[in-house]
């Protein structure tokens, strides 16, 4: 009886506490609700809104448009099912392991559990959407996707090292892109948000030449720049700048090349292509000097024995044992460049001379469907595999080059998977190459990146 009577007591009481602060609850109650729905679901809109963003602004040469914006950016809004480590070696991305079956015709990569868009949404097999022509996928749940070839393939592994996106460039990296301001088809600038401190932003800003990016930095548009080649503005330098970091470094994807035409009545003999690749200097102001096709921090590289070094009176000796040249010494070469390597030409023209080679420079504006000497650069792969640079049924072949040898030591080194293997038949690849030169390869450009401290 007097449990009932107290629980009377208390519903009343209740009752009367509702009755007299009923609409103050509700009201706590709806804002709660709000606050926790704003906290979970608007922090990306209303964190760019807040006065305390830490913005760096940094500027890019070049014209781009959505779909090939440089690596800078897009490694940062995105990765693949794997990744590469400073020497090229194939590490995990999006894929924590993955199985090579059917003698290197099958691939299955299983996807890690936590790697999410930056709209928030898990990682799925389905996602992925790398659309190739020469391979059958399955995804027999969602965190497993198999690759069937046609052909073995070995650099397939960095094939799916390219960025996973979703669309609107909605990726699994450490920044999401927050807007893109177009020019037409081309991106004037594009801003990146940090996923992990997002108060922190990115902004990239594109110039359409090396001074206009100069320019941009020295009146402060932009904080960082990128990728210049030098460092003169107007009659000083960067580094004489108070407050300014320069960093140094070379570019090890792109490799600048004399290219022989080996299809040349004169360049078609070998002992006068070796001539000419001894004669050129051991040291270039422009860039880091290299004396192979591959990057020297490459994995291939290791322990590779190069002795290409410049030997004038070896030179010398091949030169006079060539029959091409010895007929007729005043011949005179022509080297075809683009202007912004005519002084690295120059140089060349002055080492010809120091052996009794004659030249003259030609500066052109595109890439020359007929020359003698090209001076120019190519793009390395980021897998040894140089199958399309240099194997005599390739377009991309610009010297004409054609060596049985070479062409099964390229077909072997994209079908073997195993990594050592590769690393021997990549170690003869390179010799026999530098024995009969279809060019020389001659340095990585230096270029540097210009900060405010």
């Amino acid at each position: 009886m007097i449990f009932f009577k107290r629980k009377r007591l208390i519903f009343w009481l209740l009752k009367a506490y509702l009755k007299r602060s009923g609409k103050t609850i509700l009201i706590s109650f709806l804002v709660g609700l709000a606050a926790f729905f704003i906290l979970k679901y608007g922090v990306n809109y209303f964190i760019p809104l807040l006065p305390f963003t830490n913005e760096e602004k940094i500027g890019l040469e070049g014209a781009y448009t959505a779909d090939n914006l440089p690596s800078e950016i897009i490694s940062r809004v995105s990765i693949g099912l794997t990744s590469l480590d400073k020497n090229h070696n194939v590490v995990p991305g999006a894929a924590r392991q993955w199985e090579i079956k059917d003698d290197g015709k099958t691939y299955i990569f299983y996807l890690k559990d936590n790697i999410y868009f930056s709209d928030k949404s898990k990682l799925k097999s389905s996602d992925i959407n790398y659309n190739f022509t020469d391979a059958t996928v399955q995804m027999p749940n969602d965190s497993t996707i198999i690759f069937r070839l046609k052909n073995k393939y070995s650099p397939f592994l960095v094939t799916v090292a390219r960025p996973i996106f979703k669309k609107d460039f909605v990726g699994i990296g450490t920044h999401k892109v927050q807007s893109i301001n177009l020019n037409g088809d081309f991106v004037q600038s594009i801003t990146l948000r940090s996923l992990k401190e997002r108060n922190k932003v990115l902004v990239y800003q594109f110039y359409p030449t090396q001074d206009a990016l100069k320019t941009a930095f020295g009146l402060g548009e932009v904080n960082k720049i990128i990728g210049i080649s030098d460092i003169n503005f107007e009659s000083s330098a960067f580094d004489k700048f108070p407050n300014v970091n320069v960093k140094k470094y070379f570019d090890d994807t792109k490799l600048i090349a004399l290219f022989y035409n080996t299809s040349d009545k004169k360049l078609s003999e070998k002992r006068l292509r070796e001539a000419i690749s001894y004669s050129i200097s051991d040291n270039f102001s422009e860039g880091q000097r290299n004396y192979s096709s591959f990057s020297p921090n490459s994995w291939v590289s290791k322990d590779m024995q190069i002795n290409e070094k410049q030997d004038l009176e070896h030179a010398k000796i091949l030169l006079d044992q060539s029959e091409s040249f010895k007929g007729d010494k005043n011949y005179v070469f022509e080297i075809k460049t683009f202007a912004k390597y005519k002084k690295i030409a120059e140089k060349i023209q002055s080492d010809f001379l120091k052996i009794g080679i004659k030249s003259k420079i030609t500066v052109i504006d595109i890439f020359p469907p007929n020359f003698q000497l090209f001076l120019g650069d190519f793009r390395l792969p980021r897998d040894p595999d140089q199958y399309m640079l240099w194997h005599s049924s390739e377009s991309e072949n610009i010297s004409r080059y054609k060596n049985l040898r070479i062409d099964k030591l390229l077909e072997d080194g994209r079908q073997i998977v195993e990594k050592e293997e590769r690393k021997k038949i990549y170690a003869d690849f390179q010799k026999y190459l530098l024995d009969d030169p279809p060019a020389v390869f001659i340095i990585f450009p230096y270029l540097y990146e210009v900060s405010r401290k």
